[in-house]
């Protein structure tokens, strides 16, 4: 299967030293200048606790971290079940999503979220419900947008899935590139069928005149086994690449199935 969950948006990525927590070093203490006020100290709140231990991948730590905030924040709760997800308990983690969307119904990343738990459970309709939710709230979400098509895909709806994959590239060409390790946006490239999941990844850039990867994504389709060869020369998103020298190497070449 593709890599399982990836997160996206609003990274947790912390640094703390001796100054961001408002302490001096031997060496940056200064005598001369004794009536220098101190700095100011950082309030290390419960949720960039949790952030830090999420970031160290300390996920059973941070869940009790997030749980000791307050109990009518959806965001901690929402990153409870991020937490809870990490720890594949899908069951707490679904309950932590629904309690954050009780507290703001409009809180489109937990409702996206939400939408992820039931697609790993495979209950795929479902999951595009939450999705489309999701959507109306934020409609311009290349991420939500992103596990909408992958949730077409698994539904083997893939025309419709390639529609919204184009959407979601259309609004950031990134989208699919994301290797982000914290979020509150929860992205997925779980798929049972990696081989046309790329294929239909190589069609999306080859329309959106991404060459690069274009190539990538075809290269890996054929590594895992993709059988329709020929679409790659008579699909239309593909005619740009014909001519490209990278492009005939590619599909003229003996495919080891990795």
């Amino acid at each position: 299967m593709v890599s399982g969950l990836l997160l996206v948006t609003n990274l947790f990525s912390l640094t703390l030293s001796f100054q961001a927590s408002g302490l001096q070093t031997a060496s940056s203490f200064r005598p001369d200048t004794p009536n220098k006020p101190p700095d100011t100290p950082v309030n290390i709140t419960v949720e960039m606790r949790g952030d830090i231990l999420m970031a160290r991948k300390m996920y059973r730590e941070a869940v009790e971290m997030y749980k000791s905030g307050p109990a009518d924040s959806p965001v901690l709760a929402n990153k409870t079940g991020i937490a809870y997800h990490q720890l594949l308990d899908l069951q707490d983690a679904r309950k932590c999503y629904e309690r954050a969307v009780k507290l703001k119904p409009a809180y489109a990343e937990a409702i996206n979220n939400l939408g992820t738990i039931y697609y790993a459970t495979k209950s795929y309709r479902r999951a595009i419900a939450q999705y489309k939710k999701a959507l109306r709230i934020t409609p311009d979400s290349a991420s939500i947008l992103s596990n909408l098509g992958t949730g077409y895909f698994a539904r083997k709806n893939y025309e419709l899935a390639f529609t919204t994959y184009q959407q979601a590239l259309a609004i950031d060409p990134e989208v699919f590139e994301h290797r982000s390790a914290m979020g509150v946006l929860l992205m997925e490239r779980r798929v049972e069928d990696r081989a046309k999941f790329h294929y239909y990844l190589a069609r999306t850039y080859a329309k959106a005149g991404d060459v690069e990867h274009a190539l990538l994504y075809i290269r890996k389709s054929l590594e895992e086994g993709f059988k329709e060869r020929e679409k790659f020369t008579q699909d239309p998103e593909f005619a740009a690449l014909r001519e490209n020298l990278e492009f005939q190497q590619i599909l003229s070449a003996e495919q080891k199935v990795l």
